[in-house]
């Protein structure tokens, strides 16, 4: 019997001679694969980025390549593991979240759940959209698609965080009315208007204006009960340490946006930023810099402002889980009908 069982719990573990054969798979899996990346002029001008050259992985390889690729050297290695590192340690803040907070029986707590999910959301999202894009035309618009989805998520995730925690009861009387509805549609509207700007590949400040003001202007709604707050502490004399890491989020939001929108420091170094130092990357560690301090302060107001969002949102004027997923609802739906239309136009080009 006691054999028996050894027998079974061995099928559990690793064999000596198998953890010795470790070394040489982690191995193989950190050699270059062959030929896995090729200069920019090998790949359609649809791939480019601004001032790299090279570090750019084959076209129609087999999934493999490119999952593979995680291991590898690439000109979009560190945006990879930005988002799925900081989307790793996300999960595990929503576990150590799943042991202290009642999900299920507060309902107070749903913002919080809502916010932690869209945050993992977007980040897994961004980061496979950024490992696997490399596949086809067809997938490199479909996998950003879904990045802006992950977007819309996470922009309305926010809004719904600032607005049941973090809003003080003069700024909830003046947009209790309109801010969910219209952080919603905004989220859309960023969603719709990026991939847009992918689908037609607008040039220049035609491309911006779709894609980066409906962007804005979901900031601008969605960061205002935090900017009130923060000024009604600066005003009052308040030591609120949620505050600060508030006040954080700010900063390194508006830093994320200034790398995104600028191709710095890679103009400055054509062709030396091919696998370091883009300015997409600092968009990615800053972002990520920024939704964890917004984690943090959404955390403490959940804790410490009880008595004030239990009054303000007693008699809740909209049902904003039907919003968070009507909101993801009509962002899938426009990434794939977008997407449909790509596969159409590549297939007429191959005709």
């Amino acid at each position: 019997m006691a054999t028996a069982i050894a027998q079974k719990l061995s099928r559990f573990f690793p064999s000596v001679r198998q953890l010795g054969q470790m070394p040489r798979i982690l191995g193989e899996l950190a050699a270059p694969l062959p030929d896995s990346t090729v200069g920019r002029a090998e790949v359609p001008r649809l791939f480019w980025k601004p001032y790299i050259y090279s570090g750019y992985r084959p076209l129609h390889r087999t999934w493999r390549f490119y999952f593979l690729s995680l291991f590898q050297k690439h000109n979009e290695a560190v945006n990879v593991w930005t988002h799925l590192v900081a989307a790793m340690v996300l999960l595990l803040r929503l576990a150590y979240f799943a042991g202290s907070v009642d999900f299920v029986g507060d309902p107070h707590a749903r913002p919080l759940f809502l916010i932690v999910l869209a945050s993992i959301t977007y980040l897994f999202f961004s980061a496979v959209a950024h490992l696997l894009q490399a596949k086809s035309e067809f997938w490199h618009y479909s996998f950003f698609f879904l990045d802006y989805v992950g977007v819309a998520v996470y922009q309305f995730g926010s809004a719904l965080a600032h607005f049941y925690y973090a809003i003080e009861p003069a700024w909830h009387a003046r947009m209790a009315a309109f801010f969910l509805p219209a952080a919603a549609f905004l989220a859309w509207l960023s969603c719709a208007g990026s991939c847009y700007t992918k689908y037609r590949q607008l040039p220049g400040m035609l491309g911006r204006i779709c894609q980066e003001m409906p962007s804005g202007l979901a900031y601008a709604l969605d960061i205002s009960p935090v900017v009130h707050r923060i000024y009604v502490a600066q005003v009052l004399g308040q030591e609120d340490p949620a505050v600060l890491y508030h006040k954080c989020q700010v900063a390194f939001f508006l830093l994320a946006a200034a790398f995104f929108s600028a191709c710095s420091p890679e103009r400055w170094f054509p062709g030396k930023c091919h696998t370091f130092g883009q300015g997409h990357q600092l968009f990615h560690v800053f972002l990520v810099l920024c939704t964890l301090a917004q984690l943090e302060a959404v955390a403490l107001d959940y804790e410490a402002r009880r008595s004030i969002y239990e009054g303000l949102h007693r008699h809740a004027l909209h049902n904003f889980s039907a919003l968070f997923l009507l909101t993801v609802v009509c962002s899938v739906l426009t990434a794939l009908f977008l997407s449909h239309r790509v596969r159409q136009e590549l297939r007429c080009k191959e005709d």
